[in-house]
């Protein structure tokens, strides 16, 4: 399959579906003496911390593996959180620098998500979708993989050992909707059935992808917060949902947002499935009002279900925030259209 080292910005609106925070799990590995496979997964690209060390030596925040004599390779699994298509890959080799692998590679496969460790790291049925490629020392190397079909476990391998600080898995989740019934009415705009954040107007302290993450929030991080606006105006941030939908309820919650939460906000809808909304695009959209403006409270969910208003089936919707600050999650119950 093709590869190609792209620039940092190249996954912008996919899902990195390996995130511990979606359920990403690095199962097994070859060897793990100097630091744990689980580091792979972790937010940010890790941290160096000077004199700081191990009985095993110096401590670093990532996998690594002691240096290899026997001519072989090092290589740990991965179950994804979420099944998809992966479009791209991040293996950051941040602050490893005179003990980065020189090589690496990435396989995948279809399996249970409970299939044991020792069978998957002996099955053939592994596919390459990253051929043995060159890294840099201290870098976020990203390579694209050509690949349609859908997977639940990568396996990276490393040449012939050394430390990764973190990977990435990117690309579009794959949800099975044979699993749900067809008028079941389900949070479309969830990262689990396949929604998207694609644009916002401003996102300074908080990344608008976490709107649509499982759970409440972990922290005031764990959200999306524009900066404190000093003009007129309001922010906004605009979602597409995993299918059209007919909106039966929102819930936006400013959970751990005390000081600094909205003070009302208001949710627009558009049918726009052949517009690819972005930053630029989204006037061009017919946006119709199914949320009026509502009064907001501090660290709690909000539940509308009378006030939505029956619009029709729609692909997008745009939280309008007046006139800023921080919202942990919002969720878009609908019946698939």
């Amino acid at each position: 399959m093709q590869t190609s080292i792209l620039e940092a910005s190249a996954f912008t609106g996919l899902i990195d579906l390996a995130t511990e925070k979606l359920g990403g799990k690095a199962l097994c590995c070859s060897d793990e003496f100097f630091a744990e496979k689980e580091n792979l997964l972790k937010p940010g690209r890790g941290i160096f911390i000077e004199d700081k060390y191990t009985d095993r030596g110096k401590w670093m925040d990532g996998w690594e593996s002691r240096r290899r004599r026997d001519g072989g390779y090092d290589w740990c699994i991965i179950k994804l959180g979420l099944t998809g298509v992966i479009k791209g890959v991040d293996i950051d080799t941040n602050h490893f620098l005179g003990n980065h692998p020189p090589y690496a590679s990435m396989e995948a496969l279809v399996a249970d998500p409970n299939e044991k460790k020792d069978k998957l790291a002996e099955s053939t049925k592994w596919v390459e979708i990253l051929p043995r490629s060159p890294l840099k020392p201290g870098s976020q190397n990203l390579f694209a993989i050509s690949s349609n079909e859908k997977w639940t476990h990568v396996r990276l391998n490393i040449f012939p050992d050394g430390g990764v600080a973190r990977l990435k898995v990117y690309g579009d989740v794959t949800p099975d909707w044979s699993a749900h019934k067809p008028d079941a009415v389900l949070d479309l705009a969830a990262v689990e059935y396949g929604g998207r954040v694609v644009a916002c107007n401003d996102m300074f302290f908080g990344n608008m992808d976490n709107l649509i993450m499982p759970g409440r929030g972990k922290n005031m991080g764990d959200a999306w917060e524009t900066r404190r606006k000093r003009g007129p105006g309001y922010d906004w941030a605009i979602v597409k949902l995993g299918q059209p939908g007919i909106v039966k309820k929102f819930d936006v919650d400013t959970a751990w947002h005390i000081g600094n939460y909205p003070d009302t906000c208001s949710i627009d809808g558009c049918f726009s499935p052949d517009l690819n909304i972005d930053n630029l695009t989204w006037p061009q959209a017919d946006w119709k009002e199914i949320l009026s403006k509502t009064k907001l409270e501090a660290d709690r969910p909000h539940h509308f279900e009378k006030e939505v208003k029956d619009i029709g089936p729609i692909t997008h919707v745009r939280l309008n925030i007046y006139p800023d600050g921080g919202v942990a999650r919002l969720r878009v119950f609908c019946k698939r259209a």
